[in-house]
């Protein structure tokens, strides 16, 4: 339940790309793409900051030691296509664009400083892979103070019970669990 937004929350979407949504999930992507687009919409209304995530691991150091889920090493490039935001999910100027090369947002990226300098002390997450993007992103933000709050209708994961995993043991601790409807009757208060 969510019981409260800070007055300067930001939007995080994780890993809404190409590459992403199209892969086996738990739950049917496009339910979890447009309650996103949904918050997307209300955090623009709001005029609150929202950053768009995506995932490029060529070049971390577990791409060099692993090879990716289609049995690429890692000196091979992944298209551009791949990695560009899915088109539900409108990317516009002014939006903070971050590309992670590990699951957590935060990691060896400017996201910190961007949320800082907009004197952001809250963030509400979505997006897929629960266990993974969201729920590593949520662990740092977590380490920085901020207060979190999980659209559980606006992600998913490739596994059901990794999802359930972190929404029924992980995401208590960290923050406040709600549907995207919930998250958006907070943010019009």
């Amino acid at each position: 339940m969510i019981t409260t937004l800070d007055e300067k929350t930001a939007l995080v979407l994780i890993d809404l790309q190409n590459m992403v949504v199209q892969l086996p999930l738990a739950h049917p992507v496009d339910a979890v793409i447009a309650n996103s687009a949904k918050l997307l919409a209300a955090f623009r209304a709001a005029e609150l900051p929202v950053v768009i995530v995506n995932v490029n691991p060529i070049g971390s150091a577990a791409s060099k030691t692993r090879k990716d889920s289609n049995n690429r090493s890692s000196g091979e490039a992944l298209p551009k296509e791949a990695l560009e935001i899915t088109p539900e999910i409108k990317v516009e100027d002014g939006d903070i664009f971050i590309t992670k090369q590990t699951w957590g947002a935060f990691y060896q990226t400017q996201l910190h400083n961007e949320l800082q300098e907009k004197g952001i002390t809250g963030i509400v997450l979505a997006g897929i892979a629960t266990s993974i993007g969201v729920e590593g992103t949520a662990r740092s933000a977590n380490e920085f103070g901020y207060n979190i709050a999980f659209a559980s209708d606006a992600m998913t994961d490739l596994f059901l019970d990794a999802h359930t995993n972190s929404f029924k043991y992980i995401f208590p601790r960290l923050g406040e669990v709600g549907t995207t409807d919930d998250i958006i009757e907070k943010l019009m208060k």
